[in-house]
Order: structure tokens, then sequence, then C-alpha cells
């Protein structure tokens, strides 16, 4: 599947009516609740700052949806709102020939552009200039905009970059130090925020959240690092790798196979092993039944000559009767038991006088005529007691004596404790907790971690600092060694790391 937007089967498979994470989905307003302050925000520096102001954010940040919201909470009769959306590169006269057209202007250079903006904010009227992108505005694009930021002492329009990071810096160094901007940086989702964005977009689509696991929607919170336009990209790929999996699931006879090749034939190796176990067993116990079962029957009358119950051996082999007869007797300690265990020596004695009396030429005598008289009963000599041989005991286990608890519950009980309103730095997460440690070691008492369960497994996150506000730790983050700023670290509240802890 390589344009999902237009691809049936993706649609048909989940039963959307359209793409639910497409870039640009029409109607789609999703403005989470750290948002609506930074839009208050904004209206509130249009009115009585005389600043310009910068929202700045990666890609797929949300800033374009944040300029739309910032349009239409406008008041349109006491606003003027003029959106700039630069084509690749944008220099000064691209930038004033926009504003000219949108203000109706025959002359679009910086006087007249001044001109009409005195004479609207005469009638009551002031002007906001939305730029989009504007980190695409040449270094002469972006003086302009800070020369119409400063007005005149009759009129001034209200300015509004939203851009990347990069552009401050370009900023920065126009202004030369002076405070003639105001920077607002946006933040990225929570996981709740990140899980309300996906049912909302699955929602749209005809679908509902329960499309993804708990597992699908913790991974694309971690893999998106919480910024909108990473969450539809992640998502996607989530459920074209489920759709790719269910049309790879091999059968056998119809049966679907629901693990991989490699543990069914594991499986199936450990059922063969416990089948020939049984076949050995059963085969190693039937010569037992089959030879005790004549001397179980021993106290009950014989209605059968003994030599039906087992054919006459030879008179030259005497010594496989003396042998056979013996080996038979190996009951179970019972009564009956003992009972048979008394009849070896007159079955012998029965034996050699029927064969006497065969090679006499005369008939043998049925077992049971001799059966008839009482038999003297012969007190079995006792059977060697085999002495108990004691089951092994399992050596004790000496366990080490207890070791002083891991950092991480002393970190835990400290991430508890902290308000959940302030902040600190995600440095980075790892499965090892020696890891942790070593880092956490090395960096000083400002880095910490806890422990959280991320796909059924403990996943130790290393942090750095605590701040009083979400601007703090972004200024933070800029001080931190060049290595540890490579992983991308980011701001987050205590608030989210005590919710992941009791999870």
């Amino acid at each position: 599947m390589t344009s999902l937007s237009a691809d049936e089967s993706y649609l048909d498979h989940y039963g959307f009516s359209h793409d639910p994470f497409a870039a640009r989905v029409p109607g789609f307003k999703f403005f989470p609740a750290q948002r609506k302050p930074v839009l208050g925000q904004l209206h509130h520096l249009a009115r009585y700052s005389q600043l310009l102001l910068v929202v700045t954010g990666p890609e797929g940040s949300g800033k374009t949806l944040l300029r739309q919201a910032l349009v239409a909470s406008s008041n349109k009769q006491a606003v003027m709102s003029v959106v700039i959306t630069p084509q690749g590169t944008a220099d000064s006269s691209a930038v004033l020939q926009q504003i000219g057209q949108a203000l109706n202007i025959q002359h679009a250079d910086f006087d007249g552009v001044m001109a009409q903006i005195v004479q609207l904010a005469l009638t009551g009227q002031e002007v906001y200039l939305l730029v989009d992108d504007a980190e695409q505005l040449t270094g002469a694009a972006v003086e302009t905009l800070l020369r119409l930021a400063a007005g005149s002492p009759e009129a001034r329009p209200h300015v509004f970059l939203f851009g990347e990071d990069s552009l401050v810096s370009r900023l920065e160094a126009l202004v030369e130090g002076e405070e003639r901007f105001h920077v607002i940086a946006l933040q990225p989702y929570e996981e709740d925020e990140t899980r309300e964005y996906l049912a909302q977009r699955l929602e749209g689509a005809g679908a509902g959240l329960e499309t993804l696991s708990e597992e699908q929607i913790a991974r694309i919170h971690e893999q998106s690092g919480g910024w909108p336009g990473a969450i539809n990209l992640v998502a996607r790929e989530e459920l074209i790798e489920a759709i790719k999996h269910s049309k790879t699931r091999k059968t056998v006879k119809g049966w679907p196979f629901p693990l991989p090749m490699k543990h069914l034939l594991a499986v199936l190796a450990v059922l063969c092993i416990i089948a020939v176990a049984f076949l050995l067993r059963g085969g190693e116990d039937e010569p037992e039944v089959q030879t005790n079962t004549p001397l179980a029957l021993g106290n009950a009358p014989r209605s059968a000559p003994e030599s039906a119950a087992s054919p006459v051996m030879p008179p030259e082999s005497p010594s496989k009767i003396e042998f056979e007869t013996p080996a038979a007797a190996e009951p179970a300690n019972t009564d009956s038991a003992l009972t048979t265990a008394v009849e070896p020596a007159n079955d012998v004695s029965k034996e050699n006088s029927a064969t006497s009396a065969h090679q006499d030429g005369a008939a043998p005598s049925p077992a049971v005529t001799q059966k008839e008289a009482p038999a003297p009963v012969v007190q079995p000599a006792p059977e060697p007691v085999v002495p108990k041989t004691p089951a092994p005991k399992t050596p004790e286990v000496v366990r080490p004596a207890a070791q002083p608890a891991p950092a991480a519950s002393a970190h835990s009980a400290w991430y508890a404790e902290q308000g959940g309103n302030r902040y600190l730095v995600q440095i980075l997460g790892t499965r090892t907790e020696k890891n942790a440690q070593t880092l956490v070691a090395q960096r000083g008492s400002d880095y910490r971690y806890f422990v959280k369960e991320h796909e059924g497994k403990p996943l130790y996150v290393v942090t750095f600092g605590n701040f009083a506000n979400r601007a703090a730790a972004l200024a933070a983050i800029k001080t931190l060694p060049a290595a540890l700023q490579s992983g991308k670290p980011w701001a987050r509240s205590f608030a989210s790391v005590q919710k992941e802890m009791r999870k």
C-alpha cells in the first residue's frame, strides 16, 4: 500500500469512509486543552502588546490549526485577517504583494501598505497579518515584517509568524538584542491527548478508538513524540502493518495458525515427545498387567486346569518354569498378593508331576482336582524389606543478604512528591536498568530515573531537573550536553510521569 488515501482495500478493511489520518481532512478540528491557553494568550498579546508574535514548533506540530483557530475566533467586524502563505522562498516584495492584494492596494510597497492600515484603523478595524511556514521567508522579508509590526504612531498591524524553531535565531540576529518579538513554543500532546486525537480522527471516518489496541496507542504516542503530524504517520503505519499481518497469516487444512511457524514447530515437538514417552511407558507396564492378572485371581477357585492357564514347558527346561514363576509374583503389597505368593512352589510341583505323568503315558490330572484337597498353608517367607531411600532434600538456597533498594525506588518516591504542575526533561528510555543507573551516576544529582511498563516490559526512563514551568524546562534542554541533545529530549509535566508510574 503506497497511496493510502486512494487505496480502497485500506478503507474497506477497516470500514473507513475516508482516510482518517490524511494530512488534510475537511472539517476536522482538534484543539486539546493545552492549546486553548495559547490561543487566549495570542488574543491577549494582540490587544495589549506591540511586539511581533512568533509561534514555533516542528513540522506537523499543529501551527496551521492554531492559526486557523486564531482567525476563526477573531471578531470579523473589528479585525481584518490577512493570511500569507509563502510559495517556496518568499522575499520582501512577494510578501508586500500578497498584503496589497488582500487590502486592495494599487501600490503594494511598504508606505502604501502602512497608509492603508492607518485608514482602516480610523474606521475601527485592525489588521492581523498571519504568515504560515515563516521559516521560508528571506531575511529581507522578516525585516519588513518587523518594521510593519513596529507600525507608526497612528496605527500598526498585528503580525503573527508561525514557523519552525530556526526562525527564532534569525529574528535574534536582526533585532540585535532589542525586545521586538515574543516567542510562544508549542508543546507535544500528552498521552491522553494523543488518545483523544486518535479517537476523534477515527470517529470522523466512521470507526472508533477500538480499531487500535492499547499497545498500538502507546507505541504511536512514543514514536510520534506526541506531535499530531507524526501521530498521523505512525498511526497509518500501524494500521497497514495490521493488514499485512492478517494477510500473511497462513492456514493449514482450513485451520489458521495464530502463532509464528517456529513457535508451532516447537509445540509440535513437545507434543511428539510427550506422545512417545506415553507409548514407551505403556509398553513397559503392559507385561506387568499380563503376568499379574492370573496371580491377582489366586484367591478365587480355579475353574480351568492349570495347564490351560499357561502352556506346559518341555521337561528339559525346568529352569524356565522356575524363572517365570517368581517373575510373575510381583504384585503390590496387598492381601491378595500375599496369598498368591504361596502358590509358586506348588505350581512347580504340579508342573513336574504333570510332566512325569505325561512321560508315563497317563493323562495329566486337572489342576482343580489337586485343589480339592486343602493345601497346607505355607507361611510365605517375609519379603526382604527394602529400605526406602528418603527423597533427597531440596538444598536450602542460601539467599544473599537483602541488598539496598535500587535507586529507582528512592527516585519513585521523589517523583511522587513533586507537584504535578511542575516540569522535567525526559532524556531517554532504556530496557536495561543498569544503563539508566550508569547514566544517572555519571551525570549527577539532577538526573534521576523512574520505571514504567511499556509493551508488557519495564522501561527505565531517565529525566533531568525539576522546573517551575514548561518554558524553563525547554530552556534547560539547550544547556544539555550535545550527546544528550541528539536523543531529542523533551519537556513534560510531573503529572504525566506520576500517571505512568501508577499504571
